[in-house]
């Protein structure tokens, strides 16, 4: 069934408005009909069955029919913070880590970052990623919608290091810790706070990796360095390596 994503403001007591490009989906493309069903979110705390009461083709009105558990959301919230790839490499990352279950997004430059950062273009660029997370989010029955930060600079990401409870360095040079191992400790004590939403940072480096100065300095500042296998992972596919391993460990696709 099509989702819908509100702001808490649009819900009216048992009626909900959408408008915007979301109307005119529902009116154009969907050619949404008196009565017809749809689901709505506010992305917080409620969600929704609602059908369609009056509609033109810049607003929508639909009142409630059932009110819906917000239930499809990970236990674990994870952090992907991606160093910037080339192309549209960042809109694959954000698009199909949002279906898997990722909580938010950090885009930021390292040392071998290969794009050409342009602080004047970067709200165009960040509002685009934003629309994708949004749309992924709904095509993927989604409950919130994950956040997608602006760029930082890699001290500025080494110093939001202490805000999550704990953070993995995906590095294709470790030779010790897997990031199977490295989570199965730290998942279990996650989960031990039944209601407590654990937070982790997976940390993935642009096409060059990173270098051993950023995993001296990414250490220090209190992560985890993880391999993520005998196998050199393409940028854009590391972070939905590591993030699958992460739900996985937690229950959320059968492992615990």
């Amino acid at each position: 069934m099509q989702r819908y994503f509100v702001t808490p403001a649009q819900f009216a007591g048992d009626r909900v408005e959408i408008t915007g490009d979301d109307a005119r989906h529902i009116t154009k493309v969907m050619r949404g009909k008196l009565g017809d069903k749809f689901i709505v979110s506010d992305g917080e705390s409620r969600e929704a069955l609602v059908g369609i009461e009056e509609m033109d083709g810049a607003c929508v009105h639909a009142a409630v029919i059932e009110e819906l558990e917000m239930k499809n959301e990970p236990r674990l919230a994870v952090t992907i913070a991606q160093s910037l790839p080339k192309g549209d490499k960042m809109e694959t990352v954000i698009q199909k880590c949002t279906e898997i279950g990722a909580a938010s997004f950090v885009p930021f430059l390292s040392e071998r970052t290969i794009v050409q950062y342009d602080a004047k273009k970067e709200g165009k660029r960040l509002a685009r990623w934003r629309k994708i997370a949004k749309e992924a989010a709904e095509q993927a029955h989604r409950n919130r919608i994950p956040s997608v930060e602006q760029p930082l600079s890699w001290k500025q990401l080494l110093a939001t290091f202490t805000a999550y409870d704990a953070v993995y360095f995906c590095y294709e040079k470790e030779e010790g810790s897997q990031i199977g191992d490295a989570l199965k400790p730290f998942v279990e004590r996650a989960l031990q706070e039944p209601l407590s939403r654990a937070s982790l940072l997976l940390v993935v480096g642009p096409e060059g990796g990173f270098t051993e100065e950023e995993s001296r300095a990414a250490e220090a500042a209190g992560a985890v360095s993880v391999g993520l296998g005998r196998r050199i992972l393409r940028c854009e596919t590391a972070g939905m390596a590591a993030l699958v391993c992460a739900l996985y460990e937690s229950g959320e696709m059968g492992g615990v």
